[in-house]
C-alpha cells in the first residue's frame, strides 16, 4: 500500500475539509428549499471515503452505497460541481437532474449510487463483483451500507453466495450508531455488527473509522484479499455522523452532549494535528487549504445556480429503454 506521506495527509485535510464545507452548506441550501426532497448528511465520516480510495486501485476498482452518498464519488473523482447540480435537480448533475440526493451515479467512475432502497444495493455490490470476476478484470467492489441495513435478509443471503463463488468484494457496514433513530443497542442482542460474517466463515473485523490511517490498513487488507481470489471481507466501520439522519431529523434520540464528546474524535482534526506534529505544514497554510476548501464549495454553488433545469419533455425519456415503448402515445389521452 503508499505510505502515508506528508503529502497524502494534506491531501486527506484539503478532501475531508472541503467534504465537510460541501455538506454544511447542503443543508444551508436545503433551509432555503433550493434541495428538495430528501438530505442526509455525511458531517464525522469523512475518514471512511479517505482511507478506503487510498487503499482502492482507483483505475478499476468500483463502489456502490446507500443514499448517504455525496462524499464517496468525490472521493471517486467525481466532480463535485455536478454532485451539487444534481442535488439541486440541474440538467449539468450526475444524474442530469433526475437522481437528486440519493442517486448520485457516475459510470466513468465506477460509482454506482446512490440507492434508496435500505440495504437495496448489497445483492448489487455483490452483483459488480460477479462481472468483475466472470470478466477478469482483477477488480474489486466497495460495499458499503448502514447498521440499519445490516439487518436485511438480502445482506445474508449475499453474504453465503459471495462466500460460496469467493467474489471480489468487500462488505462495509458504516455504523453511525444509529438507523435513522434506532440505537444499534435496540436492534439485535449483539453490538458487534461485523460478527454476522462468522456465519459464513467470512473474514470480518472491526475498526476505528475516524481515523484513516486504520480504514486504510483494514480495506487494503480485504483489497488484496479479493482481488488474489480468496473472496469477500466484512469491515465494520465504527463511525459517528454530527448531523441527523435526515434533514427532517430532529434527533430526540441522542443529547447534545453525546454528539460533543464524540467530536472530541473528530477525524478532520485528527489528520490536523498529525500534520501539525510532523511539521509538514504550519497553521498558516492549513489556514490557506480551508480557504482553498470554502472557495471551492462556493464555485460548485456558483455552477450550480448557473445551470439550467431539464427540459419538461425529458421527463419520460429516462423512463424506458425503448424509444416507443406500447402503449406510452397513451399517456396524451
Amino acid at each position: 500500500m503508499k505510505e502515508f506521506s506528508k503529502e497524502v495527509y494534506l491531501k486527506w485535510y484539503e478532501d475531508m475539509t472541503m467534504w465537510r464545507r460541501f455538506e454544511d452548506k447542503c443543508r444551508s441550501l436545503y433551509l432555503k428549499q433550493k434541495i428538495r426532497g430528501f438530505l442526509h448528511l455525511y458531517n464525522g465520516q469523512e475518514a471512511i471515503p479517505a482511507g478506503f480510495t487510498h487503499a482502492m486501485d482507483l483505475t478499476k476498482d468500483s463502489m456502490i452505497t446507500a443514499y448517504r452518498c455525496h462524499i464517496h464519488p468525490m472521493a471517486m473523482g467525481v466532480d463535485p460541481k455536478r454532485i451539487m447540480a444534481e442535488l439541486c435537480g440541474k440538467a449539468t448533475g450526475t444524474s442530469g437532474g433526475m437522481g437528486g440526493s440519493m442517486h448520485i451515479f457516475s459510470k466513468e467512475h465506477r460509482f454506482y449510487g446512490g440507492h434508496g432502497i435500505v440495504g437495496g444495493q448489497i445483492p448489487l455490490g455483490a452483483g459488480i463483483a460477479f462481472a468483475d470476476k466472470f470478466f477478469d478484470r482483477k477488480a474489486v467492489n466497495i460495499c458499503f451500507f448502514g447498521d440499519g441495513a445490516a439487518r436485511q435478509g438480502s445482506l445474508h443471503e449475499t453474504f453465503n453466495m459471495a462466500m460460496n463463488w469467493k467474489l471480489p468484494v468487500v462488505f462495509v457496514v458504516e455504523n453511525n450508531q444509529y438507523a435513522m433513530g434506532t440505537s444499534v443497542k435496540r436492534t439485535a442482542n449483539h453490538e458487534d455488527i461485523y460478527k454476522l460474517g462468522l456465519g459464513y466463515e467470512m473474514p470480518c473485523l472491526p475498526v476505528d473509522a475516524m481515523d484513516p490511517v486504520k480504514v486504510a490498513e483494514a480495506a487494503y487488507e480485504a483489497i488484496e484479499r479479493a482481488r488474489r481470489g480468496d473472496g469477500p471481507t466484512f469491515i465494520e466501520a465504527r463511525t459517528y455522523r454530527y448531523r441527523g439522519h435526515s434533514m427532517s431529523d430532529a434527533e430526540p434520540y441522542r443529547s447534545k452532549d453525546e454528539v460533543a464528546i464524540h467530536k472530541n474524535d473528530d477525524p478532520i482534526e485528527l489528520v490536523k494535528s498529525r500534520i501539525l506534529s510532523n511539521s509538514w505544514a504550519t497553521e498558516q497554510e492549513l489556514e490557506v487549504i480551508d480557504n482553498k476548501s470554502r472557495d471551492f464549495v462556493d464555485e460548485c454553488i456558483e455552477f450550480m445556480e448557473n445551470s439550467p433545469y431539464p427540459d419538461a419533455d425529458k421527463v419520460y425519456e429516462y423512463v424506458y429503454s425503448q424509444e416507443n415503448y406500447p402503449f406510452l402515445d397513451k399517456l396524451e389521452n
